[in-house]
């Protein structure tokens, strides 16, 4: 297995859940069926080591392409499979630093090239930089239309988009985008969300509805952070983006260093963001939301898929989150797949599985087995799950 790097105390990368949504899972992969899918959980977890999957198959190809797109230049990593590729997908990391050069982000792709998915991994500046923008919709249906042109893919082969964590809402955006929607078959999404206030709620007062009460977790502050550095440039005085960038790259490194000195230096505008990050109270997150910059709110409606209209979306919905994920709760899942047309979506949350932290026991190796059978089952168009 991929060591944890659990860098930073609880911060790491919040695309973790992406990849140990398969990696995590296999340590005892022989209650599975003896398939594909589990072959290729096999391989997840294998790491560079050997797996059935791999003495099975043909090495992939990883190729750095350049591509121009409605007028703009575009990077990308792309893993050709060893045979004939069945289908495509892109495949869109969270906000994490190392981007699509992220190890266990490559050993995603190259499984998923193992079984025969051409996968494009665009490079995307702004989650590199932690930074989650409405504008990367457009980048991601730029990267399907190169995908959809590539002379690897056959012409009538299906094809996806997969995202993690925050990435998920850019990449609902961008399928639903008029020159994609109707080519676009299928979108995963691990660790995604469905309404932007209730997941700040979240991870600023650790409350979350489930089935109309309110329940409680103690949330991983990464997300925080995350949102401050994907809205600091939305502020119009310099010194409030210099504080808050500070505050997050301090938190991000040591979640318990303080930033109580710095608050002194912001306006009233940054002011109202530290006010919202630092509430505790579920009663008054809709208030200080709403004091926030107009800017700021902007960006988180024009992100957020609650007040979206799903029923342009026609490609499928294979959704998995952990239900102990301390960054976006698993009732965002549940939420966005309740919301998508009658049909058009496959749920899968997986117990004993976090977006950052995870539990070492109590996966359910099954609930995974079944998601990646739905995942592979998209290249033969055969959408429903064991």
């Amino acid at each position: 297995m991929y060591p944890m790097e659990l860098r930073s105390a609880k911060f790491d990368w919040p695309f973790t859940q992406s990849v140990l949504s398969v990696v995590l899972l296999l340590a005892g992969c022989a209650s599975l069926p003896d398939d594909e899918a589990a072959w290729a959980l096999e391989d997840l977890g294998a790491g560079m080591g050997d797996s059935r999957l791999k003495r099975s198959t043909p090495e992939p190809e990883r190729r750095s392409v350049a591509y121009v797109e409605d007028g703009r230049n575009f990077q990308a990593d792309l893993y050709l499979p060893g045979e004939p590729a069945l289908a495509g997908i892109v495949l869109v990391p969270g906000a994490a630093a190392e981007g699509k050069d992220d190890p266990r982000l490559v050993a995603f792709a190259t499984t998923l090239a193992r079984t025969r998915f051409l996968v494009l991994v665009p490079d995307l500046p702004n989650l590199r930089a932690l930074k989650v923008r409405a504008e990367d919709a457009g980048t991601i249906a730029a990267a399907f239309q190169h995908l959809r042109s590539r002379p690897e893919i056959p012409t009538k082969a299906r094809g996806g988009i997969g995202a993690f964590s925050y990435a998920v809402g850019p990449a609902v955006l961008a399928a639903m985008e008029p020159g994609i929607r109707t080519r676009v078959n299928f979108v995963l999404g691990v660790g995604g969300y469905h309404d932007l206030h209730r997941v700040v709620n979240f991870f600023t007062t650790g409350y979350f509805l489930k089935n109309g009460r309110w329940e409680y977790l103690e949330p991983n502050e990464y997300g925080k952070w995350v949102f401050v550095l994907s809205n600091t440039d939305r502020l119009s005085d310099p010194r409030d983006r210099l504080v808050l960038r500070t505050m997050a790259e301090r938190k991000l490194k040591n979640p318990r260093a303080p930033v109580a000195d710095l608050r002194s230096n912001l306006t009233e505008a940054g002011q109202s963001v530290v006010d919202l990050l630092e509430n505790r109270d579920r009663e008054r997150t809709p208030e200080l939301i709403a004091g926030l910059p107009a800017e700021i709110r902007a960006e988180i409606q024009a992100l957020n898929l609650a007040d979206k209209d799903l029923s342009r979306l026609q490609a499928r919905l294979i959704l998995l989150h952990g239900t102990d994920d301390a960054i976006i709760p698993y009732t965002e899942s549940v939420a966005l797949a309740a919301a998508a047309p009658a049909g058009r979506s496959h749920l899968f949350l997986i117990d004993g599985l976090a977006h950052v932290d995870t539990r070492p026991v109590g996966l359910d190796r099954r609930a995974a087995w079944r998601a990646i059978h739905t995942v592979l089952a998209q290249r033969l168009d055969r959408g429903e799950a064991r």
